[in-house]
C-alpha cells in the first residue's frame, strides 16, 4: 500500500480521565501526519506557494472502533480520495502495533481546498498547483 505513515505513542496528554485517548487528538494526528506529508514532499506548500495559493481545511471527521490508551503505539496512515481541480481528500487509518500484528482502531477523512486571496482579500478558490502533484503520487494507493 502506497501512502503516508505517522507514527505517535499515546502519552498521558493523549487521554482523558477515563484513561482513553480523547477524541480531539485522532483529528489532531490527521493534521500532523498531513503536514509531515506536505513538509517531505512539497516543502513549498509548507513555506507558502510563490503564487499565493493557501490550503484550508473543508471537512475532517473519524470514527472510531476501538479504543487507544497510555502508551498505544499507533500508526497513522494516510492516503490519497478523491481529487478534483482545487480540492483534494485524504483518508485516514489508524492502526495500533500489537507484538502479534496491527488492530484497525479507527478511521477518518480529510478535504482540503486550495485557495487565493483576490484584489479584495478574500479567500477565492484556486487549481491545486503542480508542486502538489509529488504529494498526489507519493500518497495515492493503488491509483
Amino acid at each position: 500500500m502506497k501512502g503516508y505513515e505517522y507514527r505517535h505513542i499515546v502519552t498521558i496528554e493523549d487521554t482523558d480521565l477515563l484513561g482513553n485517548v480523547n477524541y480531539v487528538n485522532y483529528i489532531s494526528w490527521q493534521g500532523r501526519a498531513r503536514e509531515l506529508c506536505l513538509r517531505e514532499f512539497t516543502p513549498d506548500v509548507v513555506a507558502g506557494f510563490g503564487d499565493g495559493v493557501r490550503l484550508l481545511t473543508v471537512s475532517c471527521q473519524c470514527d472510531y472502533l476501538r479504543e487507544l490508551t497510555i502508551f498505544d503505539e499507533v500508526s497513522v496512515r494516510m492516503t490519497l480520495g478523491e481529487v478534483g481541480q482545487t480540492q483534494l481528500t485524504m483518508k485516514f487509518e489508524y492502526w495500533r502495533r500489537l507484538s502479534s500484528g496491527e488492530e484497525l482502531v479507527a478511521t477518518g477523512e480529510q478535504r482540503v481546498a486550495c485557495v487565493r486571496a483576490d484584489a479584495d482579500g478574500n479567500m477565492a478558490p484556486a487549481r491545486i498547483p503542480e508542486s502538489m502533484r509529488r504529494l498526489m503520487d507519493a500518497v495515492s494507493a493503488g491509483r
